[in-house]
């Protein structure tokens, strides 16, 4: 099989299930970065997911039949269940990267994400700072408003407070 299938065309949409037995790649050149991340990424999540399966005891169906205290037998077969599971998944991930609708996707993503002006070092620090300190002041401002509001209300009688409330000792010690 050549090194490039399907690109464009007819064929460029099927069904992913035979998708999953061809070995040539879909516009190799094109979205290289993109799709390698979103090989590993998707890879590592197929992994864990066979992995948290495997520790949380969902295959000990493959050891039913085993002697109480044989150790090497019923892990080994589980191990080699997760492990296939786990090939299958890496596999299946790296077919959906040259799925051709998905591949598509993937090179027109990092196409647009070649043209995003990214900020200096500088800008991002500064932008950040400015952030931090607007959410810190909404904290404050929003802290103060509640603290008016509760008092507005305790005094015109809509909102009662405990004699022992923090608003009610602040008072007392303020000499409201």
């Amino acid at each position: 099989m050549s090194a490039t299938v399907n690109q464009g065309g007819s064929n460029s949409g099927g069904s992913f299930f035979p998708e999953l037995f061809r070995f040539g790649l879909y516009k190799p050149a094109q979205g290289r970065i993109v799709r390698q991340v979103t090989f590993f990424s998707v890879a590592l999540l197929a992994c864990l997911a066979i992995w948290e399966l495997h520790s949380s005891g969902w295959f000990n169906f493959l050891n039913a039949a085993a002697v109480e205290g044989e150790v090497a037998g019923p892990q080994i077969v589980k191990m080699l269940f997760s492990f296939a599971l786990a090939g299958i998944g890496i596999w299946s991930a790296y077919r959906l990267v040259n799925y051709p609708v998905f591949a598509d996707f993937l090179i027109a993503v990092e196409a647009e994400m070649n043209k995003v002006s990214w900020p200096t070092r500088d800008q991002l620090y500064r932008a950040s700072v400015v952030v931090i300190f607007v959410i810190f002041a909404m904290a404050v401002l929003l802290f103060l408003f509640d603290i008016l509001w509760t008092a507005v209300f305790e005094m015109i009688g809509i909102r009662y407070s405990d004699s022992d409330s923090w608003w009610s000792k602040l008072r007392g010690f303020l000499g409201f």
